[in-house]
């Protein structure tokens, strides 16, 4: 959610450099908006076309953009060519295109929701808040859909902490998950039919409740232990899965309810406990 921005209806992959304190754009992303290609695949091409024009021109611009992984099409991270804001706006002036001014004022206004981020996280709170709101989740969900992103962030902090890489932290929590539900994500995933979609977006509130139940339990005995390598991790958060697993057999027994759901997000409504039924 936080590295996709929205302008108008068209999606803008974003990363923010937090040691330049930058957004990075997608150029293909841009060069889409601004001369409203119909697909990723003629916004590639128009890109391809403007860059070789511009180099032929002696312009920095082609020279100066950065790779970086974004998220593609089919789901997975590839490399792409980004610019920051002032190389954006160097390729508005070489792109002619009505779009032009209003995506100036979009450009400044991510740049200003970043700082104010920063400055006060409670507006970034607000606006995913917002975010679920648009969606159509239900106000009871959202509030417990917060709780989990703050302690998803605890772990993953937890992790960093112990020396844990980024792409490891997938191992970890598919460790941790199949130790609580029975399931790896991707299993759990295919239960709710999703491909893309974020597991947590697509869980009833008793299935994020024992999904955080494992992450605090993992960060806690993680802070206790100071696991030193990925092995000893990885038996930390099955550890901490296992504490949620208990809990999930306990809640089944007192309510004869089933916690894993095929529901997804497409059934909003439907996500809060109180509409839960066996399925």
């Amino acid at each position: 959610m936080r590295n996709i921005k929205i302008f108008e209806t068209r999606k803008v992959r974003t990363e923010w450099n937090k040691d330049e304190q930058e957004w990075y754009f997608s150029v293909v992303d841009v060069c889409g908006v601004l001369t409203e290609q119909p697909t990723q695949d003629r916004a590639r091409k128009y890109w391809s076309v403007l860059k070789t024009r511009l180099r032929n021109e002696g312009s920095e611009l082609a020279t100066i953009c950065s790779q970086l992984k974004m998220q593609a099409e089919d789901g997975k991270m590839r490399l792409t060519d980004a610019l920051d804001t002032k190389g954006i706006l160097r390729l508005i002036q070489s792109v002619p295109s009505p779009k032009a001014e209003p995506f100036k004022v979009w450009l400044a206004t991510v740049g200003s929701e970043r700082l104010d981020d920063i400055a006060d996280p409670e507006k970034a709170i607000l606006r995913g808040v917002e975010f679920y709101r648009l969606k159509g989740y239900t106000e009871g969900w959202i509030n417990q859909r917060l709780q989990t992103i703050e302690m998803r962030k605890k772990l993953t902090d937890e992790w960093q902490e112990r020396g844990v890489t980024k792409k490891e932290y997938a191992i970890l929590s598919n460790e941790m998950t199949r130790a609580w539900s029975g399931m790896s994500v991707n299993q759990y995933k295919e239960l709710k039919g999703l491909t893309k979609q974020n597991l947590r977006d697509n869980m009833t509130d008793i299935e994020l409740v024992l999904n955080m139940l494992a992450e605090v339990t993992t960060t806690s005995i993680s802070k206790a232990e100071l696991p030193e390598t990925l092995a000893q991790n990885t038996l930390v958060a099955i550890r901490g899965g296992k504490v949620a697993s208990t809990a999930k057999q306990e809640y089944e027994k007192e309510t004869g309810q089933k916690v894993i759901s095929a529901l997804n997000a497409k059934n909003k409504e439907l996500l809060e406990i109180k509409n839960l039924t066996d399925h």
